[in-house]
């Protein structure tokens, strides 16, 4: 028992020492940024809002602002990309627009357009050249669209996909991570009065709907962000926005593909956007009451930031965080 004390009070050491890496990459004042997403080890995009789009390409040293003509007052709440010059972005209200470029953000072709007042788009997620994006209920189904050519078309598939919705129950778009597509399903969280958590099992073609005890109750109450390391074991991240302190039930674990879900046993993390497994044990997640980081897969937390921030990307290397948030802030954080 001694040397696994051992081992986790150096673990913990290690991680109060990463604090020390965060670093201010640059700042868009008046833009808050939602969507980011890397490729490699030094590719990063991320989006926001007033259309703001941007792309570094050598680790967040420099920057170059892609944002689509014509698109200035939309909010671009996600981000998918993929390579350096392949990306596709989508707004959340209406009208929902989806767009595409294929050099960098030099040009862009819209792929999708909802313009019914009740859409509102909340996140998206690829595997390989498929991916879904959720959608708010409308008539009580929350809405879905899927694309098999890597974002160049889209076809709702809303009426087939069988995700009903409880009464006042929605997806939000914190963070554009609400929604996971891991080898062969569709996660999916959601929140409001009740939070829950959709599984899409796309070989199976099945669907299941699993209750989550996050903190839940209200409109600004529920699961935010989703992250599963595999088929069994996965985290939901949340809690309430309007009261980012509130600690009740803000991370939540699941073993068994989220037919069941247990509290981390840190009750001191408060409101979460985002989340990441870093390995199957280091996990990070970060929201406006700081990011935190765990080395027991979510169990207990070591804040290493108070700062605000909306969202969170991993590069490729699997050490190095990139985070974004309301205040047009992108930041580096190295974990090791």
């Amino acid at each position: 028992m001694n040397t696994i004390f051992a081992i986790l009070a150096s673990c913990c050491f290690a991680l109060s020492v990463s604090a020390q890496h965060m670093t201010q990459l640059t700042t868009r004042n008046g833009i808050s940024f939602r969507g980011i997403e890397t490729y490699g080890d030094g590719c990063i995009w991320v989006s926001g809002s007033k259309g703001t789009v941007g792309k570094s390409l050598d680790a967040g040293q420099t920057w170059a602002w892609a944002s689509p003509k014509g698109y200035e007052e939309l909010d671009f709440r996600d981000i998918e990309i993929f390579s350096t010059k392949e990306a596709v972005i989508m707004s959340a209200g209406a009208p929902a627009v989806v767009l595409r470029t294929t050099d960098g953000g030099k040009s862009w072709r819209e792929v999708y357009r909802d313009e019914r007042p009740a859409i509102f788009l909340d996140g998206m997620d690829f595997k390989g050249k498929e991916g879904f994006i959720v959608g708010d209920p409308i008539d009580g189904v929350f809405q879905l669209l899927q694309s098999k050519d890597k974002g160049k078309t889209w076809q709702d598939v809303s009426n087939f996909m069988f995700l009903f919705a409880d009464s006042a129950e929605a997806a939000f778009a914190a963070s554009g991570t609400s929604i996971q597509y891991l080898n062969d399903n569709v996660w999916i969280g959601t929140g409001g009065l009740t939070a829950n958590v959709f599984k899409r099992n796309e070989k199976a073609l099945e669907m299941a709907k699993y209750p989550c005890p996050i903190l839940q109750g209200t409109s600004s109450t529920g699961i935010f962000a989703i992250d599963f390391w595999n088929d069994e074991i996965g985290i939901a991240v949340g809690g309430d926005y309007q009261n980012d302190s509130n600690t009740e039930n803000t991370v939540m674990l699941t073993h068994d593909g989220g037919r069941n879900w247990i509290a981390s046993d840190d009750h001191a993390v408060g409101y979460k956007s985002a989340v990441k497994y870093i390995n199957k044990s280091l996990v990070v997640s970060t929201g406006t009451s700081g990011t935190a980081i765990s080395a027991d897969g979510g169990l207990h937390w070591d804040t290493v930031s108070t700062d605000s921030f909306n969202s969170l990307a991993l590069s490729s290397d699997r050490k190095t965080v990139y985070l974004t948030g309301s205040n047009g802030n992108i930041v580096r954080l190295i974990v090791e």
